[in-house]
């Protein structure tokens, strides 16, 4: 990050910590749940990237609290969506692929429901239940007919069916008028408690950006000195992208960023921000394996798609002004479940008896005010993803990761304090710790009730040889 700009943030975060907290807390917090489509771990000025720029999201930053191992609770969309709503983890709930993924290999994956069980109770049903205002601008990808918004506690609802890159050339994956929209609800809902949850569909493929900022990369890129190898390996025989430097990409990213800017401007204008919780987040790691490969997750493995790093950690941001100190960082281990104890917590509602079973409140550690319990964190995804990702399972346990392969039962054991990468499998070495945490993960799987694949009495390649584009 250029010197200049550190210093912007640095001023940023000292004007927003002396203005100290509100005189008296609001009676109750209006909440934004801001959701980013396959955005990256490193995909942000403040995250490191290198090439893309995100002053508005950089200053959301500085203003709140960023974690720096953030997970998504799979590495596709429609089940990280679903965790979020729900506060359950995607294998108990049986939503385990985004929904429409149905490729086959040498196992068959299990059936999985493609839409949000009628029976739980979302985030938004429950601020509803306690009188908020409720509007979804954006992607659902949570199920059609008798499983839409609608049918899940939210109100209002905008866009919520438009397609990504399916927009106009100046606006083509909505970006700006879905905020517009998450703009004018705030504005129609100043005087009452809202949750608004802004579900973009940016950057998520095809690729497409303004003509002007695909040419203002084109140039960024052009004047980059090329340094080391474009592309890494990611795993069976899969290369992934090495650099940053795609201007759709790039453009795409800063689409989002104007679009976040301008709801955080309404917020500002209508002296809102003071009683508003925002939080930023991804639905899944960047992509980087296939579709374009757009991105990259370096010093991540791999990306969208597969139980590797790159494809599950991903940036997390949450101001609450008074509540959360400017600036501040967490390096303690969340996962997107957690969102929804959180958020229903700093709000003050009481969550709906038995629902936020896999999930653990954030708030001890937005407010400074101690850890969280010791847990594993889990990973269950037995599908072919478009990625090129094969069935697995993975679990995390303090530093100690380990990524189980359900085509040949094989295991891989990283320390990622040591090897964030995930370069060094352990598991030869330390037999015994992978096989604790093995077990630990089967009986994870046991307890939520994952389904498995199976054999495929027809094997077939999950990733045949692309026809070349005429």
């Amino acid at each position: 990050m250029k010197l200049h700009r550190i210093f912007a943030l640095l001023t940023l975060g000292a004007i927003s910590s002396c203005a100290g907290p509100p005189a008296a807390g609001p009676a109750k917090w209006n909440v934004v749940l801001l959701l980013a489509d396959d955005l990256g771990w490193r995909d942000l000025g403040c995250t490191g990237s290198p090439f893309y720029e995100t002053p508005s999201i950089d200053r959301l930053a500085v203003q709140g609290m960023r974690f720096t191992q953030n997970y998504a609770a799979c590495n596709v969309c429609s089940p990280t969506r679903a965790s979020i709503m729900t506060g359950k983890h995607p294998a108990r709930l049986h939503t385990t692929n985004f929904f429409g993924g149905n490729r086959k290999g040498l196992l068959l994956p299990p059936e999985y429901r493609q839409s949000l069980p009628a029976e739980e109770t979302t985030l938004a049903g429950a601020f509803r239940r306690a009188g908020y205002r409720t509007a979804i601008a954006g992607k659902w990808h949570l199920g059609g007919k008798g499983s839409l918004p609608a049918d899940h506690g939210f109100d209002v609802v905008f866009g919520a069916e438009t397609k990504p890159a399916g927009g106009p050339p100046q606006d083509p994956h909505y970006s700006t008028q879905l905020s517009t929209q998450a703009a004018e609800f705030i504005e129609e809902s100043k005087d009452r408690p809202f949750f608004l949850y802004l579900a973009f569909h940016a950057p998520h493929v095809g690729l497409k950006t303004r003509p002007e900022l695909q040419e203002k990369y084109r140039r960024k890129a052009a004047a980059l000195a090329p340094a080391g190898p474009r592309e890494v390996d990611a795993g069976a025989g899969v290369k992934a992208r090495a650099v940053q430097d795609h201007p759709v990409y790039a453009g795409m990213v800063e689409e989002l960023d104007q679009a976040v800017d301008r709801v955080l401007r309404k917020l500002d204008v209508l002296g809102l921000a003071e009683r508003t919780i925002v939080v930023f987040t991804s639905d899944n790691g960047g992509l980087s394996t296939a579709e374009g490969s757009p991105t990259s997750n370096l010093p991540l493995r791999a990306g969208k798609g597969w139980n590797y790093e790159g494809g599950l950690r991903v940036p997390l941001i949450v101001r609450i002004p008074g509540r959360v100190g400017p600036g501040s960082l967490s390096d303690t281990p969340v996962i997107s479940t957690d969102l929804y104890p959180t958020l229903l917590e700093l709000a003050g509602i009481a969550p709906p008896p038995g629902q936020a079973l896999d999930a653990v409140s954030l708030v001890p550690l937005l407010e400074a005010r101690g850890g969280l319990p010791d847990r594993p964190l889990t990973w269950h995804y037995p599908h072919y993803s478009n990625q090129g990702g094969r069935p697995s399972g993975a679990l995390r346990s303090g530093s100690w990761k380990l990524v189980e392969w359900f085509e040949d039962g094989r295991v891989e054991l990283f320390d990622l304090a040591a090897d964030p990468g995930e370069e060094r499998d352990l598991a030869p070495r330390q037999p015994e710790r992978a096989a604790a945490l093995r077990k630990q993960l089967a009986d994870w799987r046991s307890a939520v009730g994952a389904q498995m694949p199976t054999l495929n009495p027809k094997p077939v390649d999950p990733f045949p040889p692309q026809k070349p584009e005429k």
